[in-house]
């Protein structure tokens, strides 16, 4: 199945204000990646081209990351994700930027599935909650993504404390 998943935010900001904060994704500084609520992202070398990583069941390679095209990751996990996603920030003036994150890719197989009923929803959530911990790095007043019944429902499910990050110890080896 092909998939295009794209969420998009608006933020008052200057372009070197928000990159300077997506320099420090997946590091111990990072103030995006909601991981309070979500898997930690992990990667093993940091936020460079070539690292290997990924959060909870998801894997992946960093492609490219620069100031002018974002940061590119290509799927190398699960086996059924053939694909990249993708982090951009767009001048949009001086002090305002679109920033985006696009998932293009096919499915396959039981992932197919596994992307309709479990991952798409959760990864709305996830990549919102981002946004909001982006842009709340400049607002008084804190935005907070709601979840819907379905997110929730997934959300009673999940792994214990831990499992994620076996998970991508033993896929690393």
């Amino acid at each position: 199945m092909k998939v295009i998943n794209i969420h998009k935010r608006i933020i008052y900001q200057a372009k070197d204000n928000i990159w300077q904060l997506f320099e420090k994704l997946a590091t111990r500084e990072d103030q995006i990646w909601p991981y309070k609520k979500w898997p930690a992202i992990r990667l093993n070398n940091e936020l460079k081209v070539g690292s290997k990583g990924g959060h909870g069941p998801i894997r992946y390679t960093v492609l490219k990351k620069s100031f002018e095209e974002g940061v590119v990751f290509k799927f190398t996990g699960p086996k059924g994700f053939d694909g990249t996603h993708e982090f951009r920030i767009d001048e949009l003036s001086k002090m305002k930027v679109e920033v985006s994150h696009t998932i293009k890719m096919n499915t396959s197989g039981w992932d197919t599935y596994y992307w309709l009923f479990v991952i798409r929803w959760i990864h709305d959530a996830l990549i919102e909650d981002a946004f909001d911990n982006l842009e709340n790095q400049f607002l008084a007043e804190k935005k907070a993504t709601t979840y819907n019944a379905w997110v929730k429902c997934i959300r009673l499910f999940k792994p214990k404390k831990g499992t994620y990050q076996k998970i991508a110890v033993i896929e690393e080896r």
